[in-house]
């Protein structure tokens, strides 16, 4: 289906744009206070406390800290605006009745890391929003209240998903997607993330995998204690776990198609206690990544197979535990190509195609609907200085509020058409 150039569609974004326009200094506000005091993944009570207050509609709690708020569209409107009557809401999506809600996804929870900034509004404990959260949650806000003002013209509800628990599992998103979204059935989701590399002005918005899926293994190989003086007493499951860890990144390159996106990556390796002792165990975690879902599970295998056949050769024993991550991001094709003829209208302009191995549990939205995730830059902000995502000097400047916002508003109106063409 070709992309929607409705001029009515434009027109409303106008709308739309001149309404955040004049939301921003209050969202502006609502971000310091966010990011001074930032709370970390299932503990969001004060951040979404905060959020409530700032809402023109009343918001639900669900996934516990986590809140829904909802802006009934035109002739969507029948009473008052409840989160949890959304499972009325799965309309034929094109006729007169009712129809799923765009969900329009921020995240809460900040980071366990102590910021170094010196902002004025620095958090000073040991969490910081370094990821761009505060300002994800201020955009969102400012979307809803003027999207609220434009009620009776939106093209389809507006569901505000205010999200806990991005950083740590269990995800929120995942939480969300199996209990009251999927009541809800929104008829897409979509959200706007922050990011350093990209250019300041510019959103990284591009059909199909825009993230992979990841998975956390942790490796423990049991051997036999022995004194170092005497090695052939024992079996080592520090030499066995370290030629382990060789090779599987040696394998990853082995097992998958060179041109399909996948990593790996040992971030802990631990075990023993004292220098000249061979200890009983040893222990490795590691991040597996993948686009491809055969990828994936090939990569699992292989985690199995490297761990136990290497560990028999050294006379020990290996258990491999997994923790199944998210899934990866995949942008809807239709939603993305009536969305990027909208950003110029919002002094947006489309970056070049841009993926990355990193993940999101945005992902597990996908199960319900269709979804579209954009990426704004910051790089070459007045003001901003460049660090990576997670970074404890990550500080967007006070104008990404307004070019999430735009982006946000711009992905809801991409999706609307989309259900409304469906």
């Amino acid at each position: 289906m070709a992309p929607s150039t409705d001029p009515a569609a434009g027109a409303l974004l106008e709308r739309l744009l001149r309404g955040i326009e004049q939301e921003l200094p209050r969202a502006i506000a609502l971000r310091h206070r966010l990011h001074a005091e930032p709370e970390l993944a299932h503990a969001e009570e004060h951040t979404a406390a905060s959020i409530a207050a700032e809402l023109p509609v009343a918001s639900e709690a669900a996934a516990g800290t986590g809140r829904l708020a909802r802006v009934e569209g035109g002739s969507d409107r029948g009473g008052d605006h409840g989160g949890d009557r959304g499972g009325d809401q799965g309309g034929d999506g094109g006729g007169a009745g009712p129809r799923g809600p765009i969900a329009v996804r921020a995240e809460l929870d900040g980071l366990p890391m102590r910021e170094r900034t010196g902002a004025a509004f620095a958090a000073g404990g040991e969490a910081m929003h370094a990821c761009g959260h505060d300002v994800h949650m201020a955009a969102l806000v400012a979307l809803v209240r003027a999207a609220y003002e434009l009620r009776d013209a939106l093209p389809a509800p507006l569901l505000a998903v205010f999200q806990p628990s991005e950083e740590a599992y269990p995800s929120g998103a995942r939480q969300l997607a199996e209990g009251p979204l999927a009541a809800i059935a929104p008829a897409a989701v979509v959200a706007a993330h922050v990011h350093p590399e990209l250019a300041w002005g510019t959103v990284a918005l591009d059909p199909g995998i825009v993230n992979a899926s990841c998975d956390t293994v942790e490796i423990t190989i049991e051997g036999e204690p022995s004194h170092g003086a005497y090695p052939h007493q024992g079996r080592d499951p520090i030499l066995a776990i370290a030629q382990v860890v060789v090779a599987l990144h040696a394998q990853l390159g082995r097992r998958v198609d060179p041109v399909s996106p996948a990593s790996l990556t040992v971030g802990v390796l631990e075990g023993g206690s004292a220098e000249n002792v061979i200890p009983a165990r040893a222990r490795a975690r590691a991040a597996l990544r993948a686009y491809r879902q055969h990828d994936r599970l090939a990569l699992r295998a292989l985690v199995e197979e490297v761990a136990h056949g290497i560990a028999a050769a050294h006379g020990c024993r290996a258990s491999v535990a997994l923790l199944a991550g998210e899934p990866a991001l995949e942008n809807d094709a239709d939603i993305v190509g009536r969305a990027r003829p909208l950003l110029a209208r919002a002094e947006l302009a489309p970056a070049g195609a841009w993926r990355s191995c990193a993940s999101d549990d945005f992902a597990f939205f996908g199960a319900l609907a269709p979804l579209a995730m954009a990426f704004v830059g910051l790089d070459g902000a007045d003001g901003f200085a460049t660090r990576p995502l997670h970074h404890p000097e990550l500080l967007p400047p006070d104008a990404a509020v307004g070019a999430v916002a735009r982006t946000q508003a711009v992905l809801y109106l991409a999706a609307a058409t989309h259900v409304g063409a469906g």
